[in-house]
């Protein structure tokens, strides 16, 4: 086993300390349902940012962007556009502040706002919410523990527990087995603590990993010095043109292999497709997860903007730094690191755990542990909170027990969180099959959830009928599709899109318009820009005084600015640990510009 007593002391003060975290602050928490799921709407936005760049740092998401980089080099920046990343700067700009002046607690109670309590179709939009956000949940919790399981494998084999263990594990469950331990400590700061505990636990987590990630920096600069790296011609360059042209040959014939069996090789389409989804995935706004949950939870729509846009800034830097840092490591002791797959091929996701495992000194691999166990710790809680507040805000509630107290409801909220976990866990048991089931189930709901969710915001006409149809026609549509075309989903994307815009203008047609009163009253309160004429003159009308959003030009200006800016901040500690000083001077100079414009044309212009 790599790991020493100070390695061993530090994960286990941090675990320790979580657990102290739930405990002190269960008293806070209790104070009432918006105090557990949302901290009160009273905590800061720098330290809600804090906690939202936390969540988004997960294990699974950072060991592919490890094994992008060491096979696509620098052009890896770009695939993550596939999520699409940028869709915060689209928050940022606009859409957060949107969003919070709802002033509701889920995603499910915004759509009142937007189109009312009763009427065709609010129950079924409701609802199919509702179901997207527990599913996505409980998506996230069955493979998500058993993840975390495998990767603490590598670090303390079952050999060197076994003892201490008072019953027998068969090999094949020593992962779940890891799983639930650390699931339990991460269950215990969240439900006792809510959204307090997990803002707390994900800033603390956030100076581990960011310590960890500056110290593998480092140690990458300093094994790098008087070395060059083996790469293909091209590698160290993020431009591209029609054609990849990465060629491995004579150096890691299997990075070929990735990239044929990825189907990146046609880069441009690749890229244009990618654009193509991610604007209109990004239009949409937050999905009902964690990252609403934070929108939701901030004092202000003002506060909101400020929360969104520091998630970019202090997350990119900090987690580039350790893909980049672990990338240069297993590039140079390549043949050190043990990466089969198992089936005579090789698995480059495993670079992270085994470059962490293998190239950190003592002290440096604890903290690295700890701030990656604190990962996965934070992901869980925030995913765990969400899936509270939709079954006690939108079920129990709603359906089961409107008029209940503050202290029926936090008891509601553990029960539920117990019964969340609980749940998860047993699926994640039998996560080879239920992860891939899950996963098709998941791609499914974001496939359908983008038109639908585009146009609640611009078009006015839109209703709650058009939400369900163009939701349900979008998922069946992705449901459907695995079986009908092979390659690349991204390819298939338009096709399914257009199904789901389909659904969503027949929904909305075959019922009256949404009740004026509520349309008046969110055009009044949200200020959309967008198709929004009719609704805009019976609002003038009674109000002279009235002031439309005239902002589009100038937010669709800083959203391209905002998305320059986030591709500086995902590439310059690339260039200063490989030491590219021109392109470094450069990338500095364009987000010190980028930084002055939009301090004039966003930051001075928030507004509540």
């Amino acid at each position: 086993m790599k790991l020493h007593l100070a390695d061993i002391s530090i994960v286990v003060s941090y675990l320790v300390m979580m657990v102290l975290i739930g405990w002190f602050l269960r008293k806070k928490a209790r104070q009432n349902k918006e105090s557990y799921l949302l901290g009160g709407k009273k905590l800061p936005w720098y330290m809600l940012g804090l906690s939202d760049a936390s969540d988004m740092f997960d294990i699974s998401g950072t060991m592919w962007m490890v094994a992008l980089c060491f096979v696509y080099g620098l052009k890896s920046i770009w695939i993550p556009w596939l999520w699409p990343v940028f869709n915060q700067v689209f928050n940022m700009m606009y859409l957060a502040k949107w969003l919070r002046r709802s002033n509701a607690n889920t995603g499910a109670e915004w759509l009142a706002t937007r189109f009312g309590l009763t009427g065709p179709g609010v129950k079924a939009s409701h609802n199919v919410v509702v179901a997207f956000a527990l599913i996505g949940c409980l998506g996230f919790l069955a493979y998500g523990f058993v993840g975390l399981g495998k990767f603490m494998e590598i670090f303390v084999p079952w050999e060197v527990v076994a003892p201490y263990v008072p019953f027998t594990v068969s090999p094949e469950y020593v992962a779940h087995f890891y799983g639930i331990v650390f699931t339990l400590f991460a269950m215990f700061y969240s439900i006792l603590g809510g959204m307090h505990s997990i803002v707390l636990g994900d800033m603390i987590k956030y100076v581990i990993l960011g310590t960890g990630c500056i110290a593998v920096g480092i140690i990458a600069v300093m094994h790098l010095r008087g070395n060059t790296l083996n790469v293909p011609h091209g590698w160290d360059n993020p431009f591209f043109g029609w054609e990849l042209n990465l060629n491995w040959s004579g150096i890691i014939e299997d990075a070929n292999k990735k990239i044929r069996d990825d189907g990146f090789g046609l880069f441009g389409i690749f890229f244009m497709m990618m654009l193509f989804k991610g604007v209109f995935a990004s239009l949409a706004g937050p999905a009902p997860n964690y990252d609403m949950q934070k929108v939701l939870s901030t004092r202000s729509p003002k506060e909101a903007s400020k929360m969104t846009g520091f998630v970019s800034i202090i997350l990119l830097p900090v987690r580039y730094t350790l893909v980049i840092g672990l990338t240069i490591l297993a590039l140079l002791y390549y043949q050190q690191l043990n990466l089969s797959d198992g089936r005579g091929g090789t698995d480059f996701e495993r670079i992270l755990p085994g470059a962490v495992n293998n190239f950190l000194p003592v002290g440096i691999l604890g903290i690295m542990l700890t701030g990656l166990l604190g990962a996965f710790m934070g992901t869980f809680s925030g995913t765990l909170n969400a899936a509270q507040a939709y079954i006690v805000n939108d079920i129990y509630l709603k359906y089961v027990n409107p008029n209940a107290g503050t202290r029926k409801v936090i008891t509601m909220n553990y029960l539920v969180g117990i019964v969340v976990v609980t749940v998860g866990v047993i699926l994640g048991f039998y996560a080879k099959d239920v992860n891939s089931i899950l996963q098709w189930i998941v791609s499914a709901l974001y496939g359908g959830y983008i038109a639908a969710n585009v146009l609640k915001w611009y078009w006015w006409r839109f209703n709650a009928s058009g939400f369900f149809w163009g939701m349900m026609s979008g998922i069946i549509a992705a449901m459907i599709f695995p079986f009908i075309f092979t390659g690349l989903s991204l390819y298939n994307w338009p096709l399914l899109f257009l199904i789901s815009i389909a659904g969503s203008i027949i929904g909305t047609y075959a019922v009256p318009p949404t009740d004026t009163e509520v349309l008046k009253s969110f055009y009044r309160t949200v200020k959309p820009w967008g198709f929004w004429q009719p609704v805009h003159k019976m609002v003038v009308a009674e109000d002279p005084s009235f002031q439309p959003n005239k902002r589009f030009k100038l937010d669709m200006f800083n959203v391209v600015l905002g998305i320059a800016a986030q591709c500086c901040l995902t590439i310059l500690p690339m260039y200063l640990i490989l030491w590219m000083e021109l392109p470094l001077l450069i990338t500095i100079a364009i987000l010190i510009v980028i930084a002055l414009v939009l301090k004039r044309t966003w930051w001075n212009k928030l507004e509540d």
